[in-house]
Formats: structure tokens, C-alpha cells, sequence
């Protein structure tokens, strides 16, 4: 039977052997995939496949990065990129100073006399919120 589908006998008896370990496979990778998860998950989806398999050797798996991107490719589980960071604006060299209306004197006599003010940027996911808010000196009151 061999010589009729040009296939060695030694490749004929491989294949065969091979069967119970290519049948076993999807159990395999099933709990390989239930561990990745539970990693990703404690990671708060942080982790990428380079992270996730150190964390399965630290457990004493033996695998390859390749297998773990492979898995996580076919199952869609994907680490959280991080935005690169701006740099922040920086003035120019012949640019004034603004001036200091305060004079470092952040103390105030009565409420409504001396209010200061302060802008703070908020990365979300729809995008940036811009947080004002104007202090007033005396009371150390949110006012605006």
C-alpha cells in the first residue's frame, strides 16, 4: 500500500504515531488559552504575547512566543497600547515671562479679594477634557 501512494513505510508508521498528540492538540491549546487569559486579565489587558510567556515559563510552561502571539492573534486578545506622551509646550526664547500678579502671596483677608486659577488636561477615550477651576485664596474654595 505504500508503494502505491509513493509514501514510505517509515512515514506511513510516523504519521500514525503522531495521531494521538495531533488529536490532543485543541484540549492542549484550550487550557494553554484559558491561562493566557487569566494572565491578560490580571494584567488589566495590559500584557502583550512577550509578557504573557515569560509569566508562563515563570509557571513552568515550556512555550514559545510565536505559539502565545499565535493564540492570541486567532482570539483577538490584545494588549492595551499605550499613547506615546507630548512633550509639553515650551516657550520661546525671547518670550516674556508673565507677570506675578500674587507675588508668591498666596494668602488672602477676606473671601473674593484674591482668586487664582489653574487649567489641567485629561487624556480619555473620546479624547481630551480640559479641567479649569478658579480657587479663591481666603477660603480655599472651588468658586468657578
Amino acid at each position: 500500500m505504500c508503494r502505491v501512494f509513493g509514501v514510505s513505510r517509515s512515514g506511513y508508521y510516523a504519521h500514525f504515531a503522531a495521531r494521538p498528540a495531533a488529536e490532543e492538540r485543541p484540549r492542549r491549546e484550550g487550557e494553554l488559552v484559558a491561562e493566557i487569559r487569566q494572565i491578560h486579565a490580571a494584567s488589566r489587558r495590559a500584557y502583550r504575547a512577550p509578557r504573557i510567556t515569560a509569566a508562563l515559563r515563570r509557571k513552568g510552561r515550556r512555550i514559545n512566543r510565536k505559539r502565545v502571539e499565535r493564540l492570541m492573534r486567532e482570539r483577538d486578545i490584545r494588549g492595551i497600547t499605550r499613547r506615546k506622551r507630548r512633550g509639553l509646550t515650551r516657550p520661546g526664547r525671547k518670550a516674556a515671562p508673565s507677570p506675578d500678579l500674587v507675588g508668591r502671596d498666596f494668602t488672602a483677608a477676606e473671601p473674593g479679594t484674591r482668586l487664582v486659577s489653574d487649567i489641567t488636561y485629561v487624556p480619555t477615550l473620546a479624547g481630551w477634557w480640559y479641567l479649569a477651576t478658579v480657587i479663591d485664596l481666603a477660603t480655599r474654595e472651588v468658586v468657578g
